[in-house]
């Protein structure tokens, strides 16, 4: 396929964004118009980005497209079904530009989407693995302190990145019944749930918390620490981005292996441990870990216990 260059300003892809919607779907329903534009909101994100670097501006050509579809699966970490609609979206925008003369030909119909997973595929660590990867991380940085409090929480504490993200210092909530944590998982609007936290996600929170003394019990839990933004809230993928930085430097990034692996490695270290499936669903705040426990046994992951 030859390649068309093509470098939309940002204005001017929100201009054929719309007119793609609204003109070119104009016979699709409401629903599925909603479904390309959602879809598409991604993509204006991405081209954003790469609009404000001269040198790295997307061109609409075909290794362009592999370059955004290779972001969505490793940066943005989203499931093969996700990468195959927001592909989908884009490949009938470069149609809709094919036929307004801006391309001579769609440079994304080359990109194929990935295939629908069989069965669940999300990995996880072995405890090993979770060595390897604490002892991946320096101990001696503020950066390194706060990450491996990150690190420990999830697969420790089996919180997600955004619970950690929303959670403030004083949420943290110290008993003589344990040391908890309040949080607000994903599709809350409070924070009205406590996680107990055992002694292996204690010790590296409370080591990363002495170098915030003095911040309030309002402040953020985990803050950004670099030049431009110190001091505010780390984001999703920000925290993403890290865990990520740190996975491959223990070369224990692989497919199948995200941020996420790590929430679920905390059920697979519990159930390992003995911990009651039931009181294992419980912490994972999971309505059902039947399905996870079937993954762990094809892989072999879990041990044999007496009674079986």
């Amino acid at each position: 396929m030859a390649d068309s260059p093509l470098r939309l300003s940002v204005a001017d892809l929100a201009d054929r964004l719309e007119s793609f919607v609204t003109d070119y779907l104009k016979e699709k329903s409401k629903e599925t118009k909603g479904t390309y534009r959602r879809a598409l909101n991604e993509f204006e994100r991405y081209h954003g980005v790469r609009a404000a670097r001269p040198s790295s501006r997307f061109r609409f050509v075909e290794k362009d497209i592999e370059a955004y579809k290779t972001y969505l699966m490793e940066e943005r970490e989203l499931s093969q079904v996700s990468v195959s609609t927001y592909l989908t979206a884009l490949r009938r925008l470069c149609d809709y530009l094919v036929a307004r003369g801006d391309l001579e030909e769609n440079p994304a119909r080359a990109v194929k989407g990935n295939r629908r997973p069989s069965s669940h595929s999300r990995g996880v660590l072995t405890e090993a693995q979770v060595e390897e990867l604490l002892g991946s991380i320096p101990q001696v940085t503020e950066i390194g302190r706060r990450d491996r409090a990150l690190v420990a929480l999830m697969v420790f504490g089996g919180l997600s990145e955004v619970e950690l993200v929303r959670a403030d210092i004083g949420d943290v909530d110290r008993t003589l019944m344990g040391t908890f944590l309040r949080v607000q998982g994903k599709g809350r609007q409070s924070k009205d749930q406590t996680v107990p936290l055992d002694p292996a996600a204690v010790d590296p929170l409370e080591i990363y918390l002495m170098s915030r003394e003095d911040a309030g019990p309002t402040a953020p839990l985990f803050v950004s620490l670099g030049h431009r933004s110190a001091g505010t809230r780390l984001n999703t993928r920000s925290v993403r981005g890290r865990i990520n930085t740190h996975l491959r430097a223990a070369k224990l990034k692989k497919r199948g292996i995200s941020p996420h692996s790590l929430t679920h490695t905390a059920a697979l270290i519990w159930l390992n441990s003995g911990m009651p499936v039931d009181d294992v669903r419980r912490r994972m705040r999971h309505g059902t870990l039947e399905t996870t426990m079937i993954s762990f046994k094809k892989q072999g992951l879990l041990k044999p216990r007496d009674d079986e």
